[in-house]
């Protein structure tokens, strides 16, 4: 079956084989895109690849958002705290220090009767969680901002 060419036709040879040529890089270009179309797998780990930049795009301004939250909020709270601090009569002050006073003291008895009760491996093992914890404190704390500022988030989202 023939279809009409929008083509002129070739006045010579050479013109034929240069028409002919073309006919085939496009004819080649079209197979490569229909090919492209059908492979399903490389189409799916395409977007599988674009969702991830994007996932991780979203979680670096996530993490950014958190860190600057954060930091406006421990303002804050430093601000509150001195303000209370400042208005705080004087004999409430003292009951304070003495109550700050108690709470160390049965902290560190505590501290103590736990050593001498837990078992060696128990310390051992706790020992090695407090320095995991130490060694990673600032990753701990981005992941406690971004924690706080997803619950924000739902949270304003509901009320």
């Amino acid at each position: 079956m023939t279809q009409p060419h929008d083509e002129p036709t070739a006045s010579s040879p050479d013109e034929l084989r240069e028409q002919v040529e073309q006919t085939r890089q496009e004819l080649g270009q079209t197979v490569e895109t229909l090919a492209a179309k059908t492979d399903v797998k490389a189409r799916a780990q395409e977007r599988a690849a674009e969702v991830k930049d994007q996932a991780a795009t979203k979680a670096g301004e996530l993490k950014e958002h958190a860190v600057v939250k954060a930091g406006e909020l421990k303002a804050k709270a430093a601000d509150l705290a001195h303000q209370a601090q400042g208005k705080m009569p004087d004999p409430v002050k003292d009951k304070a220090a003495q109550a700050a006073a108690q709470a160390r003291a049965k902290a560190a008895q505590a501290g103590q009767m736990w050593e001498e009760k837990t078992p060696e491996p128990a310390r051992q093992k706790a020992a090695q969680g407090t320095q995991l914890a130490r060694d990673n404190r600032n990753m701990l704390l981005a992941a406690a901002g971004l924690a706080v500022v997803v619950w924000l988030a739902c949270r304003s989202r509901k009320g």
